[in-house]
């Protein structure tokens, strides 16, 4: 069974003008039919604001409104904190889609979280969105004139929307990448956050790079969008780093890999044996395929992979059979005893037994974007470098297109679990 992260984030790629409600991608990313997320809306143990009281009904956006925000006027490029003013935050939200309204509660969530942690100076609304970017837009212009920072929107098609638009005049904190994000070019004021499977898979072919230096690489792909988008984003960074990389697919029915192909696939590395492997399957499919290599005359090859390795403690499987597989994941699911990451609350403990890693990482992800939001208006024009659940992030903004950089920890299986590793 394929991540959910990867079919939220995918889904998020997918929608078009019709439809943009929310990866992530994306660990974001970016294109599948559109899955309903069925997991539950986190609940964290922080305690909930109050709510004010309904909003008069000639509003057409929905807004859930944590602060009042102070009188005054603020102009596009005055932080609040200059004025002595709260800095107003409105956090854009597809929470009416159907399909990702439950991954968008999942962000709104963590939000919550960190802005309850340090919430003196700032004023945080919820402004909800549907699906169509005619919506989106016309929410995200009305937003403008009340808020001075806006985080969202959260769908890929969303994010393309508002990045082509001539509206983007506050700084706005984009919760997944543009469609096309190697040819769209993000307005001066817009940065984006978003998790993105691909740059997962570029920062593991370093990594491999550094252990295995000119190895040549099997990359072992399954037939969905989102199994072959980290093939191809790996192929193409590997031969960036001197590695020599072939892709094979393999064919999955039910998510389960073809046996006759796994038999085939042994014949071949016994004739033409690689260095390592890199598995762009779930972890189901990986625990397959490391049965299947198991057996002599293989040996055990070295296999890497993405967070889609990582199904998250409700859906772990016992057993040894991945251990020694290597993979990147956030801050937020393999190092809970990290400071940063402890310092935030999780789910209450009967709704963490059903919460899937997949709905954890979009919770993290809402996180750090209430942190992000907090370093933009607390320090304008510095570069930010910030210890994330979500990794290390490293953020230039306001000296021209932001440029945004997030470093995953390493991981290596031990006893059936992955754990923290320092990489070379």
């Amino acid at each position: 069974m394929k991540s959910l992260l990867s079919c939220v984030l995918a889904a998020l790629c997918a929608l078009t003008v019709t439809a943009c409600s929310t990866p992530c991608g994306s660990p974001g990313a970016l294109c599948a039919p559109i899955e309903n997320v069925t997991s539950p809306p986190p609940r964290v143990t922080a305690k909930a604001p109050e709510r004010p009281p309904a909003p008069p009904p000639e509003e057409e956006a929905q807004v859930e409104t944590f602060a009042v925000a102070m009188p005054g006027t603020m102009t596009a490029d005055q932080p609040a904190v200059a004025t002595g003013q709260p800095t107003r935050i409105g956090l854009l939200l597809p929470l009416r889609s159907e399909t990702l309204g439950r991954a968008a509660d999942a962000v709104r969530a963590g939000f919550m979280a960190a802005w309850e942690r340090e919430r003196a100076g700032f004023d945080v609304t919820v402004i909800e969105t549907g699906d169509a970017n005619e919506d989106v837009l016309a929410t995200y212009q009305t937003a403008l004139a009340q808020q001075d920072i806006i985080v969202g929107p959260l769908a890929r098609s969303a994010v393309t929307a508002v990045a082509t638009s001539p509206l983007v005049t506050k700084p706005t904190i984009a919760l997944n990448h543009p469609e096309g994000r190697d040819g769209t070019a993000l307005p001066a004021k817009m940065l984006s956050i978003g998790l993105s499977i691909e740059e997962e898979a570029r920062q593991v072919a370093e990594w491999a790079a550094r252990e295995h230096p000119g190895a040549n690489v099997l990359i072992l792909s399954g037939s969905t969008a989102w199994q072959r988008r980290i093939a191809t984003a790996f192929a193409a960074h590997a031969d960036k780093v001197g590695l020599s990389a072939k892709t094979l697919e393999l064919t999955a029915l039910n998510g389960y890999l073809s046996d006759p192909e796994l038999v085939a696939l042994r014949a071949r590395l016994a004739e033409q044996p690689v260095d390592l492997l890199f598995a762009a399957l779930d972890a189901d499919q990986a625990r397959q395929l490391r049965v299947a290599l198991a057996a002599p005359p293989l040996g055990d090859i070295p296999l890497y992979g993405t967070s889609s390795l990582n199904p998250g403690r409700v859906s772990m499987l016992p057993g040894q059979e991945l251990d020694g597989v290597k993979l990147l994941d956030l801050p937020w699911q393999i190092q809970r005893d990290n400071p940063a990451v402890a310092s935030y609350p999780r789910a209450v403990p009967q709704d963490e037994a059903r919460l899937s890693a997949d709905m954890e990482r979009l919770y993290a992800l809402g996180i750090d974007a209430f942190r992000v939001a907090r370093e933009l208006a607390t320090k304008p024009g510095q570069p930010i470098t910030l210890d994330g659940v979500t990794g290390q992030l490293s953020i230039d903004y306001g000296n021209g297109p932001a440029r945004v950089k997030r470093i995953e920890p390493a991981a290596v299986y031990r006893n059936g679990v992955p754990v923290p590793v320092t990489t070379p």
